[in-house]
């Protein structure tokens, strides 16, 4: 894989792009339904055009399959837009609410008006969806956006920064080319919302220097995300779904299964299958097949490879530096002691625990440093999945499934706590990067005299109101 250096912007020029979006935005010319359906389609066009040249990008820094790549990427964007274009004039509506005793005679909407000049931060497991995504959201909500993409996967930023300066002029949308210094120099600017996606450290960098300018926040985190195994789950489904979840992108998925809570009374038949499914998917030698991704940089297959306890593997954990290869493996008998549950894997090693009674996994989820983005139940009862719901927090779940709730654009997706704050994906998307404006409108057919002094003894009838 090769890699280039990301060429910089200056300070001056990240200066001069944001005060021209801020003068862009002033003019109100994106805020029109015409504005941002034309801007859509234009995104649209241009994902279809450099499809080929987005797979090719995503080969070269992450090693994906084309498969994965059009489903978690530009298959992803596709649906995301088409869905947004379709349903945006809908969504663009006042939405009418209540209107209280206290406020009549009158009526209430919620004006969805854009928030202004935007900053995308995106990552590098992702780098086409979870820059296009939030892009697309922040179009429909009529908006103007910088970008900013990672370092670390520089044939994607070289394409998306093409689409980007092809599609768009920079005062509208604008894409930023650097390393850590630009983006250091980006959150000392003022916007009206930075959208962030990474990991919890950096995460609290931008929420720190967003305060200094009082600008609101998306994040979108990380955090340990359990997969509890239940007796009586469909264990063949279950070690189909969570494998393909788990591997998926080499296990760099910000919502992937990272540890597996499986029921002591089924937990060798779990592994066995768990073993015989990875072996029949990706082979006895994983290293040679077409559908397995790699680590994106030297320093992250390091420290994952130093989360691998080879006394410990139950399957896998052959790693190839020079092509940062690590196989899909899978670890068992592990507890809290073990080093790979101190932080959040994002790559290919799967932890197993077991557990006997429900009050076990709930302790463990406690005792991890940060709250899950998400949750996976594999259980047939509807009390026990219901149960797991309402007692884990998690930023979102999946029953008898992992990940896929993330593909579902009517769905929020987001974090809690530690891992985000804020939801996005199609409807919800919009509403991020809007301001939800309450209008009362009242009428002028009379006029209610009982706010209005002298108040005398007005009061035993606000109370009336105000009940």
């Amino acid at each position: 894989m090769t890699t280039q250096k990301a060429q910089a912007t200056t300070e001056q020029e990240i200066i001069d792009i944001v005060t021209k979006q801020h003068d862009y935005f002033k003019t109100g010319i994106t805020k029109s339904y015409q504005s941002r359906i034309e801007n859509l389609n234009k995104l649209k066009a241009a994902l279809i055009k450099y499809e080929t040249e987005m797979h090719d990008a995503l080969k070269q820094d992450l090693g994906k399959p084309e498969f994965e790549s059009y489903l978690s990427e530009t298959g992803f964007s596709l649906h995301d837009l088409s869905s947004t274009i379709k349903s945006l004039k809908g969504w663009m509506k006042p939405k009418c609410t209540m209107t209280s005793l206290l406020t009549q005679p009158g009526s209430s909407k919620i004006h969805y008006s854009p928030l202004g000049v935007n900053l995308i931060i995106a990552p590098y497991n992702y780098p086409i969806n979870l820059t296009i995504s939030p892009l697309i959201a922040a179009i429909a909500a009529g908006n103007t956006a910088v970008i900013k993409t990672s370092e670390m996967t520089p044939a994607c930023s070289a394409i998306i920064r093409k689409i980007v300066t092809e599609t768009f002029t920079p005062e509208y949308i604008a894409y930023i080319e650097g390393e850590v210094p630009e983006t250091t120099i980006l959150l000392q600017q003022k916007f009206d919302h930075i959208f962030f996606t990474g990991s919890p450290r950096v995460g609290s960098i931008v929420m720190s220097s967003a305060a200094k300018n009082l600008t609101p926040v998306t994040l979108e985190l990380g955090g340990k995300s359990p997969c509890i195994v239940h007796e009586d789950a469909k264990l063949d489904i279950a070690v189909n779904r969570i494998i393909s979840g788990k591997f998926l992108n080499a296990g760099q998925t910000c919502v992937a299964p990272d540890y597996v809570m499986v029921q002591k009374s089924v937990k060798e038949v779990f592994l066995a299958k768990l073993k015989a499914r990875i072996i029949k998917v990706y082979g006895e030698e994983a290293k040679n097949s077409p559908d397995f991704a790699r680590i994106v940089s030297d320093n992250h297959f390091q420290r994952i490879a130093g989360l691998i306890n080879s006394e410990k593997i139950l399957v896998g954990g052959q790693t190839d530096a020079a092509t940062r290869f690590i196989a899909p493996t899978v670890l068992r008998d592990i507890t809290l002691a073990d080093k790979v549950m101190s932080e959040e894997i994002f790559g290919p090693v799967l932890p197993i625990l077991e557990y006997e009674h429900l009050d076990e996994v709930y302790a463990v989820v406690d005792q991890l440093p940060h709250h899950p983005l998400a949750c996976y139940i594999f259980s047939e009862s509807n009390i026990i999945q219901q149960e797991i719901i309402n007692t884990v927090q998690s930023g979102g779940a999946c029953i008898n499934n992992c990940v896929f709730h993330a593909g579902n654009p009517h769905l929020p997706f987001g974090g809690v706590g530690e891992s985000g704050m804020g939801a996005y994906h199609g409807v919800h998307g919009f509403k991020c990067f809007s301001h939800k404006k309450g209008v009362l409108k009242s009428a002028t057919w009379m006029d209610m005299p009982l706010i209005y002094p002298p108040y005398g003894n007005k009061i035993k009838w606000l109370r009336k109101f105000l009940k």
